[in-house]
């Protein structure tokens, strides 16, 4: 015959029933995040604040350098792959390793995926008319920004007479300055301080990444100083290309405890996910660069929903528009 149960197994099986659940709903985000993709928990919005797109070089529309990524990625190519991994929107950045000033197809693709892509172009800051050529760019349809290069092999000051008319101009026309200056953050921050009215969206974390593998030993070395420069408060910074600077395999498990000291900093407010793709083509795919941030388990859902869109539908006031 069973035996009956006391009041203290009772008890017992009672306060385990509620350790157990209390684990179950602590450990939730997580077990959604890494269950099947039908059932997989997901930001409300997810957008990449970094992508770039090409057509093949071709006279028609020529390469001004024929970099290390692959022979073409269409929009429509791009479309696909975010299709495949569950990317909503991007922002698509002509690309100035291919293009250079010349946003045109930028503006092609805007107009055939206007739900996916919002649009920005590098601006020259050797153009006396530079602030003509932005007014023009704040009236075409889908734009909401304007990108300058400032790398050590730019050869430029933080004082530049260029970028100052271009600061200038972008605050007139309410634009926000996508600014790249990895390896060269001091000179970087310089500029951020010296035109504290407009508003700056750093390019990849402003460290400098790898274009082919494996990434360097000091990878983080630029860290601090872009720690302290959170301090910006007219700065942004894109959370773009991180898996390019991993030293472990896929999904790269060891970018997450630098990638904290930068979401400490900044304020996930802040940050602006992104995958730098077609840029990072040498050293992770696309799915690569996107899936462990979708699959992430060391956000709270907040901080999550805050990086992979929220952020960014905030520093360019657009969202992509779900079918």
């Amino acid at each position: 015959m069973a035996e009956t149960p006391t009041q203290q197994d009772n008890l017992i099986r009672r306060r385990t029933l509620l350790q157990v659940g209390a684990a179950l709903v602590a450990g939730a985000p997580a077990l959604l995040r890494g269950a099947a993709t039908g059932a997989q928990q997901r930001p409300p919005i997810v957008i990449d604040s970094q992508v770039h797109a090409y057509e093949a070089n071709t006279p028609q529309r020529p390469w001004f350098r024929v970099p290390n990524w692959p022979p073409h990625v269409t929009g429509d190519e791009m479309v696909a792959a975010m299709d495949k991994v569950g990317v909503d929107g991007a922002i698509f950045i002509s690309p100035f390793s291919i293009y250079q000033y010349d946003g045109s197809y930028a503006v092609e693709v805007q107009k055939k995926h206007p739900t996916r892509f919002a649009i920005i172009k590098p601006v020259n800051p050797d153009d006396p008319a530079v602030a003509d050529v932005i007014a023009d760019w704040k009236r075409t349809p889908g734009t909401v920004g304007i990108r300058i290069i400032m790398t050590k092999e730019s050869k430029r000051e933080p004082n530049d007479p260029g970028f100052d008319r271009i600061c200038q101009a972008a605050v007139k026309h309410d634009f926000p300055v996508n600014v790249l200056f990895w390896g060269n953050v001091d000179s970087g921050t310089a500029l951020i301080d010296r035109h504290p009215e407009t508003r700056f969206i750093i390019d990849h974390m402003a460290i400098l990444q790898p274009q082919v593998p494996p990434a360097p030993p000091d990878a983080w070395a630029d860290l601090p100083k872009v720690v302290e420069l959170a301090k910006r408060k007219n700065a942004m910074i894109k959370i773009s290309g991180a898996c390019t600077l991993s030293h472990q395999p896929f999904p790269y498990p060891d970018i997450w405890d630098p990638l904290k000291r930068i979401f400490d900093a900044w304020g996930f407010d802040r940050c602006l996910w992104g995958t730098d793709w077609t840029r990072a083509f040498a050293v992770v795919n696309y799915e690569q660069a996107v899936e462990p941030f979708l699959k992430t388990d060391r956000l709270s859902d907040s901080e999550w929903a805050m990086l992979m869109g929220g952020a960014t539908a905030k520093a360019y006031g657009w969202s992509p528009k779900k079918a």
